[in-house]
């Protein structure tokens, strides 16, 4: 049984990593760039002469992992789902460098019981010489097996209505091996590679990582409205289904500004991602 005053008290100790171009490069690789060897925009975030790096690729450094399988918090994690990332990027990240993390759980809520609860993790992430922000993000978890512990009920979220035709389009076809690249970047859920347990969870084969789709959200709006994906300043979405590797992404973009905008993803006719928010520096 779910133990919530185990998970809000959970201590995430303090993680350091280095990496390097070769983890920006890998990165880059698994959100597809480079699917077209010739194409010079993307070969800025793989050619590390003189590299461009995703902001995106700090959501996967210093990661906690697995830590809610811990048997001492009592979630079910066969029913768990990573249903929602919000992240901001107040500094460029350099192709290479040394971070440090923090991580808090802010909020545990109940959705009741046979609803699940909905629990929201806190990060950020720094530089471990000179402390510079790079990122901040939250990342919502949905813990389908563990509503009905007694918790405060969980927040009505705004619906998105844009109430016009999409201000441009775009589409990712990703690449059947897309997950088991990804993977490489830190997420080793097997759920994303192994046949027999993505099955056990009901799903056809191993799906796509929400996180990627989630940065192949930022590259796709960026490149639909003629920005930079490395000025990328903030990127949110919902993950309100499910890809799975070689699935084309659909996405829908409307300007909210010079700066912003907001977007939804489709695959077919099912929504993938909703509630899409995006932001970048100026140029």
């Amino acid at each position: 049984m779910i133990r919530p005053e185990a998970i809000l008290g959970f201590d995430f100790g303090h993680p350091t990593q280095a990496y390097g171009a070769r983890d920006a490069i890998l990165y880059a690789l698994g959100l597809g760039l480079g699917s077209d060897p010739l194409d010079r925009a993307d070969l800025r975030f793989l050619d590390e002469r003189d590299l461009a790096v995703l902001p995106t690729l700090a959501v996967t450094l210093c990661s906690p992992g697995m830590w809610i399988r811990d048997p001492a918090l009592g979630v079910d994690f066969g029913k768990l789902v990573h249903s929602a990332q919000w992240a901001e990027f107040p500094e460029p990240l350099p192709p290479a460098a040394g971070v440090k993390g923090t991580a808090k759980v802010v909020s545990l809520s109940d959705r009741g019981e046979g609803r699940g609860a909905v629990l929201v993790l806190e990060r950020s992430l720094a530089d471990a010489t000179d402390g510079r922000l790079y990122c901040r993000l939250r990342q919502t978890l949905l813990l389908r097996g563990d509503g009905g512990f007694g918790g405060e009920p969980a927040p009505r979220e705004d619906r998105f209505e844009p109430g016009r035709a999409a201000d441009a389009v775009r589409r990712i076809a990703t690449s059947p091996r897309a997950a088991l690249i990804y993977r490489l970047s830190g997420d080793w859920n097997p759920l994303h590679f192994d046949p027999d347990i993505a099955a056990a969870a009901g799903f056809p084969r191993p799906i796509l990582h929400g996180l990627a789709s989630y940065g192949m959200a930022g590259i796709a709006a960026s490149r639909a409205l003629d920005h930079d994906p490395a000025s990328i300043a903030a990127l949110a979405c919902r993950f309100s289904g499910v890809v799975l590797p070689g699935d084309a992404i659909d996405f829908a973009i409307w300007r909210e500004g010079e700066l912003s905008a907001r977007f939804e993803a489709r695959v077919g006719d099912r929504k993938v991602l909703d509630h899409g928010t995006i932001s970048w520096r100026q140029a």
